[in-house]
């Protein structure tokens, strides 16, 4: 075996486990797909041939391989499997791979300064071992948005429990990770200037490196910006006492009186019989999902792939949209109230020192814990990547009596935001509309026709996947839009 065989072997070890994983969490994902808009349970039944309720067995429940070793049809009854299935899990394990590639093997390979090796952000010079609590955030989110990419594509929603898993998944894990580096190497200290005030750890044994300014893998207010801390934790606990008022009844939630509207002005078939639909469908459906990659193409229809045009039209035509946004404007009073409250508080609190004289001297030199300023970064992420969305919402809804925007791209972004910080999605959710025109403009050519209103968590995901991939090109292109001579740095 020549040298470089051996060399390379741990590297390719963990690419092969890593898209495998990204196989494994393709398979949930057809599996969310099928049953979430159903409201089916994702554990039970175990996987199964929706035509002959035959029970698949471990192998033919294999990522890919297990619709390849069926030939595409049902072992049993001949039913044919839709080839989404397999299709779904390659994409993720591809995106898994590549995505841990691209990071990790290629700059180690080939070097930081070569074209793709340029796509990896700094703290990937670290190397697995130290950054990959990082890199699980961002896999997790990967996969989580492919799966409400495709359900928010066939039924124009997207489930919040696929927004919370990556939300949650960046509060531990960034949080985590951090406190348990600053036990083991102590706080990152800035270099000197002549690196570009680039943060680094002298007992780490390893470079820590950071983007200039920034101390950990996402964007934070830095070691002594407590306002920032503040705000976060303020912000967030008011969303939380806003939540908590509409479940006592003291605030009303958006669109309450939607499904009472819809009712008494729907023209099609009697609600009983819309009813009875809808059982049926649901009972149709026991399922084989995409766990091994099997379901017969006549259960699409039933899984939801086509989009009901009527459904998203009854939405448009809702002649309240700027009531709701008035409630919506009422339930943000509280976390924009509490955010700039914390951010004051904790300002006054701990940015300040005392002089021999006795006067309070503001000072940023009374640093946060490492372990917080994760966490104010994590928490001003959410808040400010769905808040943009939120604005926008709500400013384009008020100016044109329709709802602009779902709440679901709301939640979406600011998941995001936990996951990379405030900056990549703000960038991502303004590149969206670009990828939304663009889509719209290859539809009119190819089908002719524009619906009246396209899901837009597809074009979010897609933007926000541009902006983790290509993100050195953007940081070229928009320091070229501010006169800079070279890339603009972003952390």
């Amino acid at each position: 075996m020549p040298d470089w065989f051996f060399y390379m072997m741990p590297w390719l070890t963990i690419l092969v486990f890593v898209t495998a994983v990204g196989a494994c969490v393709g398979s949930l994902t057809n599996v969310l797909v099928y049953r979430m808009p159903l409201g089916l349970d994702v554990v039970t039944p175990t996987s199964r041939c929706p035509r002959c309720d035959h029970k698949l067995t471990w192998r033919e429940n294999i990522p890919i391989f297990g619709w390849i070793l069926l030939r595409g049809k049902c072992r049993f009854c001949k039913a044919k499997i839709s080839p989404e299935y397999p299709i779904v899990e390659t994409i993720v394990a591809v995106l898994f791979g590549g995505i841990y590639a691209l990071w990790y093997i290629i700059p180690e390979q080939f070097g930081r300064d070569s074209f793709l090796g340029q796509i990896a952000p700094e703290w990937a010079a670290n190397n697995p071992a130290l950054t990959w609590p990082a890199m699980v955030v961002l896999l997790v989110l990967v996969g989580s948005m492919v799966s409400m990419t495709i359900i928010d594509a066939r039924t124009s929603t997207i489930p919040l429990v696929l927004t919370w898993v990556p939300a949650i998944t960046a509060l531990v894990f960034h949080t985590g990770h951090a406190i348990w580096f600053q036990s083991k190497y102590g706080t990152p200290e800035m270099m000197p200037a002549g690196l570009g005030g680039i943060w680094a750890v002298p007992n780490a044994h390893m470079k820590w490196l950071t983007a200039p300014g920034e101390v950990w893998t996402i964007a934070t207010g830095g070691i002594g910006n407590w306002k920032f801390i503040g705000m976060g934790i303020g912000g967030c606990t008011g969303l939380i006492l806003s939540n908590i008022f509409i479940k006592f009844g003291w605030l009303t939630r958006s669109f309450a009186d939607f499904e009472e509207w819809y009712e008494s002005n729907h023209k099609s078939s009697p609600a009983g019989e819309t009813d009875s639909s809808i059982d049926e469908s649901a009972e149709s459906a026991e399922s084989r999902d995409g766990e091994g990659a099997l379901s017969v193409t006549e259960s699409n229809e039933a899984s939801g792939e086509v989009v009901d045009d009527s459904s998203i039209e009854d939405w448009l035509m809702y002649p309240h949209a700027r009531r709701e946004m008035i409630r919506e404007l009422a339930f943000l009073c509280m976390p924009v109230l509490l955010g700039l409250g914390g951010g004051w508080l904790f300002s006054y609190l701990f940015e300040r020192s005392v002089t021999e004289s006795g006067t309070i001297v503001y000072s940023q030199s009374n640093g946060a814990p490492l372990w917080l300023v994760v966490l104010g970064g994590v928490l001003m992420g959410y808040l400010i990547a769905g808040g943009v969305v939120w604005a926008v919402r709500i400013g384009g809804s008020l100016a044109f009596g329709k709802e602009a925007m779902g709440l679901g791209d709301v939640h979406l972004m600011a998941a995001v935001g936990a996951c990379l910080g405030w900056i990549d999605p703000t960038i991502a959710f303004f590149l969206a509309a670009f990828v939304g025109v663009a889509y719209a403009i290859v539809a009119q050519v190819f089908s002719g026709k524009l619906s009246k209103a396209m899901p837009y968590g597809p074009f979010l995901a897609i933007a926000t996947l541009m902006v983790v991939i290509g993100k050195p090109l953007i940081e070229i292109g928009l320091g070229r839009i501010f006169g800079m001579d070279g890339a603009l740095n972003l952390p």
